[in-house]
C-alpha cells in the first residue's frame, strides 16, 4: 500500500506543479509569464524531485504509460501494474482538484486545469505516440541493469523537459494518461471529449518503448 500511496502522491504533485505552471505562468497570462520553456521545466523538475523522493518506495512511475512499459518489460507484475495505474489516476484527480480550487478565481487566461487539447487529430496522435515512446524508452534505459542509475532521475526529468518544449504547441503535451485525465474531468467539454487520444496514444507509445528497449537492451 505504501507503494501505491507514493504513486498517488507523486502523480498529484506532477499535475499540480506541471499543470499549475501552465495555468498561472504559461505563455499568455495577466501575471508574470515563464512561457513554454518555463512550463517544460516545471514538469521536468516535478519529475526529478519525485524520483529522488519516492523512487526508493515505488520506483516513481507516476505515469500509466511508464507502468505499462515496465509491465511489458517484465519488471513488474500485472497486479502491481493495475494498482499503480488506479492510484496514479486518483493522484491526478487530487492534484487537479487542488489546482481547480486555487485557480478558479485567479484571472488566468487559460483553462483552470491545464487540460490537454488538439486542433488536428493526426499530428496530435503521432506526436503523443512518438514522444511517449521516447520518454518511456529513456525511463527503461536509465533504470536498467548496468546503467548509471543514480542519474536516472535527471535523465528522466530532462527528457520530459525536451519533450514538452517540442510538444506543447501541438497538444499541450500529455505523454501521461493520468496527467490528462485529472484536468479533463474538471475541465469537461472539449477536454473530456478529446481525452481518449491522451489515454490511447501514450499507452501505445509506452508499449512500443517496451518492444524497442527489449530489442536494444544488452544486459544479462
Amino acid at each position: 500500500m505504501k507503494n501505491y500511496l507514493a504513486e498517488m502522491i507523486g502523480t498529484a504533485v506532477l499535475v499540480l506543479i506541471g499543470c499549475g505552471s501552465a495555468v498561472f505562468a504559461g505563455t499568455v497570462q495577466p501575471f508574470f509569464s515563464v512561457g513554454t520553456l518555463g512550463v517544460a521545466f516545471a514538469f521536468g523538475l516535478a519529475v526529478v524531485t519525485m524520483v529522488y523522493t519516492i523512487g526508493k518506495i515505488s520506483g516513481c512511475h507516476i505515469n500509466p504509460a511508464i507502468t505499462l512499459g515496465m509491465l511489458l518489460s517484465g519488471r513488474i507484475n500485472g497486479r502491481t501494474a493495475c494498482n499503480y495505474m488506479i492510484f496514479q489516476f486518483l493522484g491526478a484527480l487530487i492534484g487537479s482538484a487542488i489546482l481547480f480550487i486555487i485557480a478558479k478565481d485567479s484571472g488566468s487566461s487559460t483553462t483552470y486545469t491545464g487540460a490537454n487539447g488538439y486542433t488536428n487529430l493526426l499530428p496530435a496522435l503521432v506526436a503523443e505516440i512518438v514522444f511517449t515512446c521516447i520518454f518511456v524508452t529513456v525511463v527503461l534505459g536509465s533504470t536498467s541493469k548496468g546503467a548509471e542509475n543514480k542519474f536516472a532521475g535527471l535523465a528522466i526529468g530532462l527528457a520530459l523537459v525536451m519533450i514538452h518544449i517540442v510538444c506543447i504547441p501541438i497538444t499541450g503535451t500529455s505523454v501521461n494518461p493520468a496527467r490528462s485525465f485529472g484536468p479533463a474531468v474538471f475541465e469537461g467539454g472539449k477536454a473530456l471529449s478529446q481525452l481518449w487520444l491522451f489515454i490511447v496514444a501514450p499507452l501505445v507509445g509506452g508499449s512500443l518503448a517496451a518492444v524497442l528497449w527489449k530489442a536494444l537492451d544488452n544486459s544479462k
